[in-house]
């Protein structure tokens, strides 16, 4: 029993780990790595071991860093099954499909542009850009999900049974606990997948975590503390209105799945109780919308707050003030719009989709606020608009960063470095080893300080292709 860390090690993104037992091979994520353009390509494209020798894929949520690959398993041949609840297979159905689209339409993009470029400059220029996977890839690999309720166990073979718990991130996410059985010897493997907060609007709190041998630990805030949610929500509202005083936008780069209906959620309770001026919010984002209407068929996953909404017959995700915007055309006439507004788009680390567009349009206007509501990953767009350099790349062209800067990184779904203490205190005393994923090497050597100070567990920080023997 081994397993090699293929994706999210030491780097946030890309979530991807392989477990092998007697010769079968499974997949635990197999997500999007997200960093320089080049690298990205390269490596979501080539996968590190022949995919037709996979056996199984287990999927512990939809966000695009652990669901977004799997379209490439398609176009490489897998015919194994993927494992996951059925909530998580309703928002992979949206989310892997306008995956697939968003890289047809940049590459057309980015090809319209270079052949203007060659046009003028009178050379062949680069290659042309070809996207990663296409819609047909998505469509197949959709057809091989397996779905799983929470504490429902399920068989991967006769050596690897596992069962999903709420781990209170993302609608339907969930931490793994596989049950390994190979020549008589018994082990558990805890997976967390990305752990959440409690007290998070529309979803329900993290369950614990249960006992086992081993565990995989999300580490993306290990080494920081959040703010309590009053200053959150304080913070969000004194944006909305220094900006609206100064007739500028306020600028959302949100993942169109949770964290968008997290803003939406707080912003109509602002709206309800007076907290902001009466201005427009837009929800730019055709897989925002198809998202939101996952999340209203699953209101079995909300907690009580939310299902107090519908309790008095009233949609937590719509309000006066609110539009949706899904077509193209819709899109761009918001630039002809005068007066303060708020947009919210995808994609939440800017690097693809239509947010692109409205930080091109208005990221030079000192007036505009661009708000960042989650993680930023390494070479990201969105991470070089949080460090607020001078110029910044849309489309491959420099633009002057003007607009004012604001993050707020205690709206996001994953546990901070008390958090996951408390997460992990059920079972800290069992553990042989918790390896480290999911995190930058700063968190990662803080919390693994923290635990191995608590609690007395081995923690190991493994690099990509690294392989563990598990005993």
């Amino acid at each position: 029993m081994q397993l090699t860390f293929w994706g999210a090690a030491q780097t946030v993104t890309g979530s991807m780990h392989e477990l092998s037992i007697n010769g079968q091979r499974y997949l635990l994520d197999c997500g999007l790595y997200q960093g320089r353009r080049a690298e990205t390509f390269e490596r979501n494209r080539h996968f590190p071991m022949p995919v037709k020798s996979l056996s199984g894929v287990v999927l512990s949520h939809a966000h695009i860093d652990h669901s977004g690959n799997l379209p490439s398993l398609a176009r490489d041949g897998y015919s194994g099954d993927i494992h996951s609840t059925p909530t998580t297979l309703d928002l992979c159905k949206k989310m892997l499909l306008d995956s697939a689209y968003l890289q047809q339409k940049d590459a057309e993009f980015l090809n319209k542009r270079a052949q203007r470029r060659r046009a003028v400059l009178q050379h062949n220029g680069d290659a042309p850009a070809e996207p990663l996977y296409s819609i047909a890839d998505a469509e197949r690999i959709l057809t091989h999900f397996r779905t799983a309720g929470y504490h429902a166990p399920a068989q991967l073979s006769d050596e690897v049974d596992f069962e999903f718990a709420d781990a209170g991130h993302l609608l339907g996410s969930a931490s793994v606990l596989l049950n390994l059985k190979s020549k008589g010897k018994h082990l558990r493997l805890l997976f967390s997948g990305d752990v959440g907060r409690p007290n998070l609007p529309i979803i329900r709190d993290p369950e614990p975590a249960p006992e086992a041998d081993y565990l995989i630990l999300e580490s993306t805030y290990g080494g920081r503390l959040h703010k309590h949610d009053e200053i959150v929500f304080d913070k969000l509202r004194d944006t909305i209105n220094r900006t609206a005083a100064r007739g500028g936008r306020i600028i959302i780069p949100a993942f169109a799945v949770g964290r968008t209906q997290q803003i939406v959620f707080l912003l109509h309770q602002m709206c309800c109780g007076q907290g902001i001026p009466d201005i427009p919010i837009f929800v730019d984002s055709p897989l925002a919308i198809n998202a939101t209407d996952a999340y209203r068929a699953h209101p079995e996953c909300f907690d009580a707050e939310t299902m107090a909404y519908l309790d008095n017959h009233d949609d937590p995700f719509g309000f006066r003030r609110l539009r949706y915007v899904r077509e193209a055309s819709e899109s761009k006439a918001l630039n002809d719009l005068r007066g303060p507004m708020i947009v919210i788009s995808a994609s939440g680390m800017c690097e693809a989709g239509r947010i692109l567009h409205h930080l091109r349009n208005n990221i030079e206007d000192p007036r505009n606020t661009i708000l960042i509501v989650g993680f930023q990953a390494e070479h990201t767009l969105g991470r070089k608009i949080v460090e607020r350099r001078a110029e910044v790349p849309i489309f491959g062209e420099p633009m002057r960063l003007r607009a004012e800067v604001v993050t707020i990184q205690e709206l996001s779904g994953h546990a901070d470095q008390a958090e996951l203490l408390h997460w992990i205190k059920p079972t800290a005393r069992r553990l042989k080893g918790i390896f480290l994923v999911h995190g930058e090497p700063t968190n990662q050597e803080a919390l693994k300080t923290a635990i191995e100070e608590r609690y007395n567990v081995p923690v190991h920080i493994p690099h990509r292709g690294e392989t563990i023997q598990l005993h």
